[in-house]
């Protein structure tokens, strides 16, 4: 693949709601899946959503509207299997395990993430605010252009607002108590979390013009708590 046929590939990708997250060219210790014919994948690139971007592709979808479970899990994996099949990839998914592929890993290879302090990853421009919704995996060494890296904001961040803002007291710095928070979720009157998204993730000063809208906070709320759709 030139640099033309990976600008092809994200183009294509961005057609259908989506967004090159960046890619890398596998060694062992990756543990990338083979190809379905065995061959050994040499180029990896990560696909997924940044801020509010294309939410709209996804909403407009017959998965987010015919209300049977895993909307953008279903979503993403008919565009990602399409996309795999007109650039000749194998499509890898964060879900569906176990096992469970290891997509922080492979994101923190391909573009200039870092853990935060809430055990997910921060990107210097986007924040808490991105996703990662599958992978192009080839069996051939394709040229990708150079990732940017950069030092972790949270290295220079003093106050650090996501580890005191949370009214489950779910986080502890890097860790998540995800039964904590979704209890709470589930059983406390205040419905401002399922509202305006996860105040712990919505206190992080990085990207915050890139922070979900109402309807996508909710949809996410909604997924990550087990709770219908519509609560809060």
């Amino acid at each position: 693949m030139t640099l033309e046929r990976h600008a092809a590939l994200c183009s294509a990708a961005e057609q259908c709601g989506l967004v090159c997250r960046g890619g890398f060219h596998p060694t062992a210790e990756d543990a990338v899946p083979s190809s379905a014919d065995g061959r050994p994948m040499a180029t990896v690139v990560l696909l997924g959503l940044v801020g509010s971007r294309r939410w709209g592709t996804f909403t407009a979808s017959p998965e987010y509207r015919d209300g049977a479970a895993d909307p953008l899990d279903r979503w993403s994996r008919r565009v990602i299997e399409a996309l795999a099949r007109e650039h000749g990839a194998t499509a890898l998914y964060p879900f569906g395990g176990p096992p469970w592929l290891p997509f922080q890993r492979w994101a923190q290879r391909a573009e200039g993430v870092h853990v935060s302090p809430l055990n997910i990853l921060i990107h210097p421009v986007y924040g808490l605010w991105h996703s990662y919704r599958g992978a192009l995996g080839f069996a051939e060494l394709l040229e990708l252009p150079p990732a940017a890296h950069a030092p972790s904001p949270c290295a220079t961040c003093a106050a650090k607002p996501c580890l005191t803002v949370c009214p489950a007291d779910a986080v502890r710095p890097g860790h998540l108590d995800h039964l904590r928070c979704r209890t709470y979720l589930r059983t406390t009157s205040d419905g401002e979390c399922m509202r305006v998204a996860c105040r712990a993730r919505a206190s992080c000063p990085v990207g915050a013009e890139h922070r979900y809208g109402p309807e996508q906070a909710r949809f996410h709320m909604a997924a990550f708590s087990g709770l219908p759709r519509g609560s809060g």
